[in-house]
């Protein structure tokens, strides 16, 4: 039993033009909700990337491998001891999440 299985393609032959076309409409509708709703975040948070995912256990007993992380970047909201800040460093694809223990003024 797979995604491919031959009764699903059985199936997919029995159906006329217009079924198909609204399987089609379907799919594309929500895949584009989906899209719609990424970006929306992205707007709304001021980040490039709203949710990320725990990778490893540094951050345990507040983070858990596999826990996932709602990001924030107000522009008019200072960083505070205790905040939780998620930064990229170039060359490397996994964002490095840490908490903050002190500000430097």
């Amino acid at each position: 039993m797979g995604l491919f299985d031959l009764d699903f393609f059985d199936e997919f032959k029995r159906m006329n033009k217009r079924q198909v076309y609204y399987q089609i409409l379907t799919i594309l509708m929500v895949v584009g909700s989906a899209l719609m709703l990424w970006k929306g975040l992205i707007v709304f948070t001021y980040s490039e990337s709203p949710l990320v995912v725990v990778l490893s256990g540094s951050m345990e007993p507040a983070f858990f491998r596999g826990d996932v992380l709602y990001l924030t970047n107000y522009p008019d909201e200072p960083i505070r001891t205790g905040d939780i800040a998620v930064f990229r460093i170039e060359g490397r694809d996994i964002p490095i999440v840490h908490r903050v223990i002190k500000v430097h003024e």
